[in-house]
């Protein structure tokens, strides 16, 4: 790929320098400390996408829109509805955490979030932590935390009707009521999506050779009430399903079902304290059909957390904390055990100094089957003057391991200890003229990685080094609303030195839009430089960079026409190898597409 790429950070970041105009950034995230605050308040990187960004990106997918993060390299094993893995800061799939409303959604025997079966028209918001979280949430949250928040209510009567259709057989329908008043807001939502997919592997052995297509039908319906100004009450609910087809011996498919239930209370006591009760469930359902066998592994998890926030003063903020989640796993497989407990406690404090604040947090992890796990976070803040300030920070993160890691019938461990990382980063921010830009340089140690040994039992035999450094900016230069982000990473196998498998060193993503009246244009670059497919590094995966295009028409108040042209060039390339019967493949990904959506959305 070509290396003048990477250059174009540093011209944008030229150019935005003498604008006077910038993108409209949120500013309000509540993932980075577990309670709302202002993100340019917040000690940690952030990035946060809005159902306005969503709308204007028209992303086919989680992962799609999740490609422009800083730090964030995706990975699928072809198409849409094809196995998605994200790597977040060099860390690998299972080391990020990634919540739907609040609920750990990750499987508890692989480990990994079911990302590919999240219907983007279901999403509010997603908000992305960069950076350790294990000192608030625990197990996972070694590369940072990925929340996404369902559909939620709005004053007045909203309907909306959106109807799609695209390349490879691609549909989308939509059918979505929300409304509310000052006390009362409501939202339900329902959608279903189909294609016809792509060639996943072009392996033409035991009948891979056709499309692997993908079938999504999703509902979501929130409600929140407040009694009173000082308390609320709320639920939301999503529930996902369908089946996606792969390659792999035969003609496979999967069946799946994912599904969040998140219930709150919140009480503002009185002036000092703030009080929220939060309770759900999820389930991860998977059941994998080959032409002769089949097997299931189904994830089931109940969660209760109590939350304290306490305004001691001006200057001092304390907010304590108690979790508890209980996995349960019904599989076709063998486990020695199946379900497990995990309790956990934490304090944060908070203070504001004229001239510094400082951050200082602490939880204790009880688990049931690994016993305790004690995380620290520190963060010292400190204003250079009134546009910028430098973030100097320390967290320290854990992963459990798996039910797969302890439990299988064969090649289990029930020895096994967390996985544990130690990161230091220092963070500049600067703000002129509403032109805002960011830089954060950072180092991860991993210790205690868990692998498969020659007799592939999982054991803790290797430890990684991250190194990263990460640009990011936006504003509007020419009347083009500009975000671009690029990332230098340097992820080892401290072992053998090898670069981490399917993690590339350097990526770049700009995306530019610009409305012209009653029509919108925009633009996206993607780049990402060589990755290995294995940890020997023998297998190589090409750079790449793909563009894509969009327009909107806004033809009335309320008709919009939507168009996406993505992988305008036609780019093919790689981001995943796999060996059958002594070859390796690549895993295909889609070529170039166009997309066309009409939404109705009329006002009562």
């Amino acid at each position: 790929m070509n290396k003048s790429l990477f250059l174009l950070p540093a011209l944008l970041a030229s150019a935005i320098a003498q604008a006077n105009e910038a993108v409209d950034l949120p500013d309000t995230i509540v993932t980075a400390s577990r309670q709302a605050e202002s993100a340019s308040d917040s000690s940690a990187a952030t990035t946060v996408f809005t159902r306005d960004d969503i709308d204007r990106l028209q992303p086919a997918s989680v992962a799609d829109l999740l490609r422009r993060v800083p730090g964030m390299s995706i990975t699928t094993t072809g198409g849409i509805g094809s196995l998605t893995s994200l790597s977040l800061r060099g860390t690998s799939a299972t080391q990020s955490l990634v919540m739907i409303d609040g609920q750990r959604i990750g499987s508890a025997s692989a480990g990994q979030a079911s990302l590919e079966f999240i219907n983007v028209d279901q999403i509010e918001r997603i908000e992305v932590v960069r950076g350790p979280r294990s000192a608030l949430y625990g197990s996972d949250a070694i590369g940072g935390v990925i929340q996404i928040f369902t559909r939620q209510g709005s004053d007045g009567l909203n309907p909306r009707i959106k109807l799609g259709v695209g390349s490879n057989q691609t549909y989308t329908r939509e059918l979505g009521l929300s409304g509310g008043n000052g006390q009362t807001r409501f939202n339900l939502g329902a959608s279903l999506n189909e294609t016809a997919g792509i060639d996943r592997t072009r392996h033409n052995a035991d009948g891979d050779q056709d499309r692997d297509g993908y079938r999504n039908r999703a509902y979501n319906a929130s409600f929140a009430h407040n009694f009173t100004d000082d308390l609320e009450v709320g639920i939301r609910v999503l529930e996902q399903s369908g089946n996606t087809e792969y390659d792999l011996f035969g003609n496979p498919e999967d069946d799946f079902r994912l599904s969040t239930v998140a219930t709150h209370l919140q009480w503002q006591v009185n002036d000092v304290w703030r009080t929220r009760v939060e309770a759900g469930h999820a389930e991860d359902k998977r059941d994998s059909n080959y032409d002769f066998f089949a097997f299931a592994y189904n994830t089931y998890r109940d969660s209760a957390s109590w939350l304290n926030n306490l305004q001691l003063g001006e200057r001092n903020t304390l907010q304590t904390g108690l979790d508890w989640y209980e996995d349960r796993l019904n599989s076709t497989s063998a486990f020695n055990q199946t379900e497990r407990y995990n309790q956990a406690a934490f304090v944060q404090h908070r203070y504001d100094a004229e001239r510094f604040s400082t951050d200082l947090g602490w939880r204790h992890d009880d688990n049931e089957q690994f016993g305790h796990e004690n995380t620290f976070n520190a963060a010292l803040t400190v204003p250079l003057d009134t546009h910028q300030q430098v973030i100097a920070s320390y967290g320290e993160g854990f992963r459990a391991p798996t039910f797969n890691d302890l439990y299988t019938a064969f090649g289990a461990n029930p020895d096994l200890q967390p996985e544990k990382s130690k990161s230091y980063e220092l963070q500049w921010r600067g703000q002129w003229d509403d032109t805002q830009l960011q830089a954060a340089a950072y180092r991860t140690d991993i210790e205690d990685l868990i692998l498969l040994d020659p007799f592939f039992v999982a054991q803790n035999i290797s430890s990684a080094r991250i190194h990263g450094l990460e640009l990011s900016a936006g504003t509007t230069v020419l009347e083009w609303s500009t975000l671009v982000s690029a990332t230098w990473l340097d992820p080892r196998d401290r072992e053998s030195g090898k670069q981490l498998p399917r993690r590339p060193k350097r990526l770049l993503s700009i995306d530019t839009d610009r409305q012209f009246g009653v029509v919108g244009l925009g633009f996206s670059l993607v780049a990402n430089s060589t990755r290995y497919n294995d940890l020997d590094n023998t297998q190589k995966l090409s750079g790449f960079g793909t563009v894509e295009a969009r327009a909107n028409w806004l033809m009335s108040d309320a008709l919009r026409w939507d168009l996406k042209i993505g992988n305008a060039f036609d780019k093919d390339y790689r981001l995943a190898n796999y060996n059958y019967n002594g070859q390796t493949y690549a895993y295909q990904n889609e070529g170039l597409t166009g997309n066309l959506a009409l939404t109705w959305t009329p006002q009562f």
